[in-house]
């Protein structure tokens, strides 16, 4: 069986993109949010963003063909950025810490 053909994975990367667009469309309203509803939304990006790592994982250390091919596209198409996962996943995570501090910093 292929790693795409794995139930447990087509049912994660449908929450996960659930999940995200969910928080996409919310996030547009991210400056009408009060201290607190910053805080539980910078929380949630966090946890998907930890969940989306894990699923990164679990395509590295697939010996699959087309999971090796997906993160060879990734790859791929993150180096035309100049950017590699890791880098993505470190950018990610520092833009998350600024708007930490940023609410930190509110009244």
């Amino acid at each position: 069986m292929g790693f795409f053909d794995s139930e447990i994975v087509q049912q994660e990367a449908q929450r996960l993109f659930q999940d995200y667009q969910q928080l996409m469309q919310l996030g547009s309203e991210y400056g009408k949010f009060d201290r607190e509803g910053k805080k539980i939304y910078i929380e949630k990006m966090e946890e998907l963003m930890d969940r989306y790592r894990i699923f990164m994982k679990r395509f590295e250390l697939s010996d699959d063909f087309m999971a090796q091919m997906t993160i060879k596209q990734l790859e791929t198409q993150l180096s035309q950025f100049g950017m590699s996962p890791q880098t993505m996943f470190d950018q990610m995570h520092q833009t998350l810490e600024r708007m930490k501090a940023e609410v930190e910093r509110q009244p």
